[in-house]
């Protein structure tokens, strides 16, 4: 007969044996958090080095490989909506980087603090990628011919361009899916040509109403906003010779000005001229080939000159109607987003914020001009394109991920501006080292951004003083 210490024993030791066989709880393991951060770096050391992995970053567990790519593409913004304004709260998608801890019910928010440390993996990894001179993952043949599917339906489905999209669009399909994702074209194709016919018609009787007539018959705002167009439009883009053709500059010109007419509450504002080069060369580019510093738009006939200034006028209207208090008066939409992108960036990098504060550089005295014209001054032109293809994949979304690549593309400075003064800041901000970059150091800086965004948009606190 056992003694009662005897069973006791016994008891304490099955409860050991059945609790070392419960799994244990894997939310609040760091170890988990841990591979699941690792997991994201490696996809994005993936997308660096052009493995063909689906979509963008992917910040939670996949079951299925990598490189497989018969999986369906996903979504930078899969879980939210194209059309409204991400500012909302984590209910709809669950943010897989904040765990809430059970014994205080708080986020543990210990993988935050990891970002400069994976920020300097990702770039230690990309000094090993094979850089290309064009869009790798744009060009994939299975890309393509997903992108070929999708155009050649008798209705285009919006959402599924947008997700081919936000990673690159090949540069011969480009025109298309512009006019698709802009609302410019219609996605049923039986309509498509009728409308466009249209809208260009309409664009050609605006042109004859506002910008063919005599100065006598304008206001003298309105002569004055000629005049500044006409000054600003030899400005554009200076150093690609293309944009200093006579003829293209006065296509520049009559698109900005007629805008400007139709869109009385902004007028013409500097930094819009910007806006016009990316769908000018798009559009251009359905009729020539090579290099855009070999093109002569004299190759061109009258008639197709006017329907790709009609196109062009199109979507400019249709992406600054996303974004209009950007440039009305004292432009506070602009002042909203830097505010935002001061915030983020104090939450991602404090040190360089801290920097940037104790030497009183405000963000405002560089980051206007980069919400202003949309990074087009600040990259080589060659890349411009390839940035909008995320932009217009964003639709609504865009002017919050704006913040998010901003953010992105300051930080990948950030140990350079640690050990600048007030005054080498300003001309490093103005003067960025980019002339060398190729499409790898945009991916880079568009995956950091969509890493970002997947962790900070859904949960606001995060930014919070």
């Amino acid at each position: 007969m056992k003694s009662k210490s005897s069973n006791v024993n016994d008891t304490n030791h099955l409860n050991k044996e059945e609790n070392k066989n419960q799994p244990k709880r894997e939310i609040s393991s760091p170890s988990t958090l841990d591979s699941r951060f690792n997991q994201t770096l490696r996809n994005v050391q993936g997308l660096l080095k052009g493995r063909s992995i689906p979509g963008k970053v992917l910040l939670t567990r996949r079951a299925d490989p990598i490189d497989d790519l018969s999986t369906p593409e996903r979504s930078p913004t899969f879980g939210r909506s194209f059309s409204e304004s991400d500012t909302g709260t984590s209910d709809h998608v669950q943010n897989p980087m904040e765990v809430e801890d059970p014994s205080t019910g708080k986020s543990n928010n210990g993988n935050v603090n990891k970002l400069k440390s994976s920020t300097s993996n990702i770039e230690n990894t990309s000094k090993e990628a094979h850089k290309s001179p064009i869009g790798t993952r744009a060009t994939d043949s299975a890309r393509v011919t997903k992108f070929t599917k999708e155009l050649s339906a008798p209705t285009v489905i919006l959402e599924r361009l947008r997700e081919l999209a936000w990673s690159g669009v090949p540069p011969y399909m480009r025109p298309t899916v512009w006019r698709l994702l802009l609302g410019y074209a219609p996605p049923n194709s039986d309509r498509r040509e009728g409308v466009l016919r249209r809208k260009r018609l309409e664009y050609f009787d605006c042109v004859a109403q506002f910008y063919d007539i005599p100065d006598t018959e304008r206001s003298d705002d309105e002569i004055n906003m000629l005049r500044q167009i006409a000054v600003d439009c030899p400005r554009t883009v200076p150093d690609v010779t293309f944009f200093q053709q006579v003829q293209v500059q006065k296509s520049l010109e009559r698109i900005l000005y007629t805008w400007a007419i139709r869109h009385p509450a902004s007028g013409y504002v500097q930094g819009i001229n910007d806006l016009v080069t990316p769908f000018l060369v798009v559009f251009l580019s359905e009729y020539l080939e090579g290099s855009v510093d070999d093109w002569s738009i004299a190759n061109i006939t009258p008639e197709k000159i006017s329907d790709i200034e009609a196109d062009c006028y199109w979507c400019l209207s249709k992406l600054l109607d996303g974004m209009q208090d950007h440039y009305t008066f004292a432009q506070p939409g602009i002042q909203r987003l830097v505010f935002k992108l001061k915030e983020l960036v104090r939450r991602i990098d404090e040190p360089v914020s801290k920097h940037i504060e104790e030497q009183g550089l405000e963000f405002l005295q560089f980051a206007f001009r980069w919400f202003n014209c949309l990074l087009i001054r600040e990259i080589p032109f060659h890349l411009v394109t390839r940035l909008w293809d995320t932009y217009l994949a964003e639709g609504d979304a865009l002017p919050d991920f704006l913040v998010y690549i901003f953010a992105s593309f300051l930080l990948t400075w950030s140990d350079k501006l640690q050990k600048l003064d007030f005054q080498e800041m300003v001309m490093f901000l103005q003067h960025l080292p980019t002339n060398a970059w190729t499409h790898q150091e945009l991916e880079m800086v568009l995956s950091r951004a969509y890493m970002w965004h997947s962790m900070f948009n859904n949960c606001p606190s995060h930014l919070a003083s």
